[in-house]
């Protein structure tokens, strides 16, 4: 637990060095004029087994991150509240909760909706309509984007022009809320960071990026993915495993990945996303925030 003083201290860093006004979801500023080169928000997969195992309420999830990790802007996966999608109430207590804190909600990601890649049409456009109620709870929430999946099947040249269309459609009703929609590599050939840039191409929407994730390669090289997926980022998650004794990801190199992101010009959002399972959830989370405050060259209080 950080204390109230270091909580404090720890702010510059975990908020991007934002001091004297609101957090701005879409502010790109850090990395200026002496400030982080990227601000720091927590993604809710981060506890999943806690919440999963019900001793973690999914209501209590921008206390912890605020209270426990000092940070300020997090990351909901929809399946922790499901049904509560068109639950304008329960949406109202989700507000109530983050302003309490002073939490920024920053995203919604979005799984479980159907492929909007999906070779039917028919199916594709019921992907498209699935995720209406997560764009109206994320204008709901405040957030300023929903994380969607881009599954699809046949060729490779045939699932981007797919899963760019359904992409495409989601992607406008998006932007009439003014809300982002963005694809992370979650496996198949979006995991392919070339199939993926390409996809970006087709849809070619100012609203329509990507989200990379540190972890999600599998056969493809990381690095290479990372790099070709961030010319079209609006968030970044920072997937971690396990740390060594020196506080390094032992199965892969923040430093580099983090210097792709930064050159990339990105100076937003970066999520950690803990996902191991020798450290305890809070034990990882903490140990992947101190490593990216060193990596931003900011002092870290946890």
């Amino acid at each position: 637990m950080l204390t109230a003083w270091s909580r404090r201290e720890f702010v510059a860093c975990a908020a991007g060095a934002v001091t004297g006004a609101a957090l701005d979801p879409q502010d790109s500023g850090a990395g200026r004029h002496g400030a982080p080169p990227f601000k720091i928000s927590l993604a809710q997969w981060s506890l999943h087994r806690a919440i999963v195992a019900k001793e973690l309420d999914h209501l209590e999830f921008a206390r912890v991150a605020r209270k426990d990790f000092g940070i300020e802007a997090i990351e909901y996966v929809n399946v922790f509240f499901k049904d509560k999608a068109k639950d304008p109430a329960y949406l109202a207590e989700m507000n109530r909760r983050a302003a309490d804190q002073g939490v920024y909600q920053h995203l919604i990601m979005c799984d479980g909706e159907g492929k909007l890649g999906d070779p039917d049409e028919k199916a594709r456009m019921q992907a498209v309509e699935n995720h209406r109620k997560w764009l109206e709870a994320a204008k709901a929430l405040g957030c300023i984007t929903i994380r969607v999946n881009a599954a699809s099947a046949g060729s490779f040249e045939e699932q981007q022009k797919l899963a760019a269309d359904g992409l495409r459609r989601l992607t406008e009703l998006g932007a009439a809320l003014e809300l982002n929609v963005i694809v992370e590599n979650h496996g198949e050939l979006s995991s392919n960071g070339k199939w993926l840039a390409g996809v970006m191409k087709l849809v070619n929407h100012p609203r329509c990026g990507t989200l990379p994730d540190f972890g999600n390669f599998y056969d493809y090289d990381r690095y290479q993915g990372v790099a070709e997926m961030m010319p079209f980022a609006k968030a970044v998650s920072a997937k971690s495993h396990d740390f060594d004794a020196r506080g390094e990801e032992t199965t892969k190199d923040y430093h580099r990945l983090m210097k792709i992101v930064v050159d990339a010009g990105y100076h937003s959002w970066v999520g950690i996303e803990y996902e191991g399972d020798r450290l305890s959830e809070h034990e990882g989370i903490a140990a992947t925030l101190r490593l990216l405050c060193r990596v931003s060259g900011v002092g870290c209080w946890v």
